[in-house]
């Protein structure tokens, strides 16, 4: 890789803006609150709105019947724990491999484990499957991406930052070719349901348990390592001399974030921006230990893709929108301003 390009993707992960500092626990408070918030709103606003104290009642009130119930329990409950757990996955993830690559401009896409996961699922839509089968080859794919960027990567047990990303790219690129050459020999009638699942889509997520499982574990493990990575976000010479096992730390880095993105991905489709945006907009609050960072990259990236979804749900109704375009719309303007700062 030319010196030039390189010295681009070596940019420092902690530049400083300047905004009011607060508190760590203050700022882990507020979005504690504004997480439950979009939780709460998640589930009382749709097609059909419903006062909070119905929404509880129908929470708490197991043997609540009608109407009311059902669409709480049975319909927004699940897609809304979806929601929240999948924008906590990919603020995970995204958090995790900007410390890995040392680049701020990193996320959970850039390894190619969404390409694999799209071609895979898309292949299962053409044949006609149905949505758990169609869910399991998206997770067969994209772990035949993160094995097959691995495998490129790390050789004789050296493990090539650059070697990755380029792996990364270059797989993302060829699979962007095969998703085009899909929807262009895909049925008419299959076409809008795959362009919905490649822009992300939660209106088929209804089985949050193994998406609330993967959050709490990457989460759990990446806290447990959270004084390596503040190390390890120094650079890979200090970390070396400060004794931290730098190579068994960046393989585990690097499954813990391919885990995190397969199970959201899996579960909604392919949501870009919140893995590139929300770790930022941490670090815009003035929090760079990883010991503060991921908790609170959990409870943003959570609630702004439960409030996302809300919005497409409610915008167009009874029309549902794709969650990645109002992530996009919202990510985009916020990343502009971002690269503007870091400039």
């Amino acid at each position: 890789m030319p010196n030039s390009m390189a010295g681009r993707l070596s940019v420092c992960v902690n530049f400083k803006v300047h905004l009011p500092v607060f508190s760590r626990p203050v700022i882990l408070t507020i979005l504690f609150v504004l997480a439950l918030a979009s939780l709460a709103a998640g589930l009382m606003f749709g097609s059909v709105d419903l006062p909070l104290p119905k929404v509880i009642q129908s929470l708490l009130s197991r043997s609540m019947t009608g109407l009311d119930a059902e669409i709480v329990l049975q319909l927004r409950l699940p897609r809304v724990l979806s929601a929240f757990a999948c924008g906590g996955l990919l603020a995970l993830a995204g958090a995790l491999l900007q410390v890995l690559l040392r680049n701020p401009l990193a996320d959970p896409y850039i390894l190619g484990v969404s390409g694999g996961a799209s071609v895979a699922a898309l292949g299962g839509m053409m044949l006609g499957l149905a949505w758990p089968g169609v869910n399991l080859l998206a997770l067969a794919g994209a772990l035949l991406a993160i094995g097959m960027v691995f495998a490129l990567s790390f050789e004789g047990g050296i493990w090539d930052m650059r070697r990755l990303i380029l792996t990364g790219v270059v797989l993302s690129a060829g699979f962007g070719a095969v998703i085009s050459l899909m929807l262009v020999l895909a049925p008419s009638m299959q076409v809008q349901g795959m362009l919905f699942w490649l822009m992300g889509d939660m209106s088929h997520a209804s089985r949050p348990l193994l998406a609330w499982l993967t959050m709490l574990v990457v989460a759990g493990l990446a806290m447990w390592q959270a004084r390596s990575l503040n190390v390890l976000s120094l650079g890979e010479l200090k970390a070396k001399t400060l004794g931290v096992a730098v190579v068994p730390l960046q393989i585990g880095i690097y499954f813990l974030a391919a885990m995190a993105t397969a199970a959201a991905v899996m579960e909604a489709g392919a949501i870009g921006f919140v893995g590139l945006v929300v770790p930022h907009m941490v670090r815009l609050l003035g929090v760079s230990d990883y010991r503060w960072l991921i908790p609170m990259s959990l409870m943003l990236g959570g609630g702004f893709l439960t409030f996302a979804d809300t919005l497409a749900r409610t915008l167009a109704a009874p029309t549902q929108l794709p969650v990645g375009v109002l992530t996009a719309l919202i990510g985009v303007p916020t990343l502009l301003l971002l690269l503007r700062k870091a400039r």
